[in-house]
């Protein structure tokens, strides 16, 4: 008999049941982080940040990378939006358009992180450049500087720079243990969305940032949060392929987790959205995995191996659904999205 893995591999159980089973996933998940009472809650959160406070900056960069960045650009061309915006966008009316959607995150992460025109700005894991090439847009008499962990990723920004016109552009490769900011001390700006999940040693890595900024300058950060919980992404045995294969040394930091590393930067505000914005995002990118399915399938037979296509299908589809289940939870009460203006310390 197939266990559940073999099932969810051979793409054969309907999309409702695999919902019924993440939601069933996340129930038991909260119940696990939960403890009996406030006192023993808290002491687990001060064990949590301790261990934090004992790692690296990042752990797993390497896996982290292969894992997503693996697939050719050309998979994330035909699930993402037109911005190719790997992360949460915003529907304020819910009627919105991924594209559209895409263009109102930026825009209120702009907003939120009070950028201006002739602005220095630092960017810290860039994706495909969805916000890079937004500001570069937008300001165009500022300076963008972004780091990735991806050659890929820069391969594909710097020729989109090239194709706009855009010249105020510069892409770095780096690890995010290793990484140090080009004249530091001199940026307006620093901005960050989705890339502190993926980070430990927060006190350590705010304390770098706080270096690289100007005196007045400010730091913004976007990162998906549980609303009490923090935990981190654990390997856990056979049957935690989410964790192997999408998230390795990955956490989910809660809502108010790094409101206690105010060391060298000191929040200066503080918001929520809901998680239902996420869940649209991903609703959307499966819906247009499954729309392009005729194109991607070679992607697939390429980049995993033809006897590995349908598994990694499969794969793929099941990430995309846990990620909708995750953020949809309770009304998107429950995971959403935290963003955090933070300004130097006095």
């Amino acid at each position: 008999m197939l266990n559940l893995d073999q099932l969810l591999e051979a793409n054969i159980v309907p999309d409702p049941l695999i919902r019924i089973g993440i939601r069933h996933l996340l129930g038991e998940t909260i119940r696990e982080k939960t403890a009996a009472n406030v006192e023993l809650q808290q002491a687990q959160l001060n064990d949590y940040i301790a261990g934090l406070d004992a790692s690296p900056i990042a752990i797993n960069a390497r896996d982290a990378n292969k894992q997503h960045y693996e697939v050719p650009t050309r998979f994330y061309q035909l699930c993402l939006g037109r911005r190719l915006k790997y992360s949460s966008a915003y529907f304020p009316s819910g009627n919105e358009t991924l594209d559209e959607s895409e263009e109102k995150m930026l825009q209120l992460s702009c907003e939120r992180a009070e950028l201006a025109d002739g602005q220095r700005i630092l960017e810290l894991g860039c994706g495909w450049g969805s916000l890079t090439l937004w500001m570069a847009e937008q300001y165009p008499n500022s300076t963008i500087t972004a780091v990735s962990n991806s050659r890929t990723q820069k391969e594909y920004i710097d020729a989109e720079a090239a194709r706009r016109g855009l010249r105020n552009v510069t892409i770095i490769t780096c690890d995010m243990n290793t990484f140090e900011a080009p004249d530091a001390g001199t940026y307006d700006r620093v901005v960050s969305v989705e890339m502190f999940e993926h980070m430990k040693n927060y006190r350590l890595l705010l304390k770098k940032i706080a270096g690289w900024l100007k005196p007045g300058g400010r730091l913004f950060v976007h990162i998906f949060t549980h609303r009490t919980l923090a935990y981190h992404y654990e390997d856990k045995g056979p049957g935690d392929w989410m964790t192997r294969y999408f998230f390795s040394g990955g956490q989910m930091p809660s809502h108010n987790l790094l409101l206690r590393f105010q060391d060298d930067l000191r929040i200066d505000q503080h918001w929520a959205i809901s998680g239902t914005n996420y869940q649209r995002t991903a609703e959307a990118w499966l819906a247009n995995m499954d729309a392009n399915r005729k194109e991607i399938w070679p992607l697939f037979e390429e980049t995993y191996g033809r006897d590995q296509a349908k598994r990694w299908w499969a794969y793929w589809r099941v990430f995309f659904l846990a990620c909708a289940e995750l953020w949809g939870y309770r009304d998107g009460n429950e995971w959403h999205i935290s963003h955090y203006r933070w300004v130097m310390s006095p």
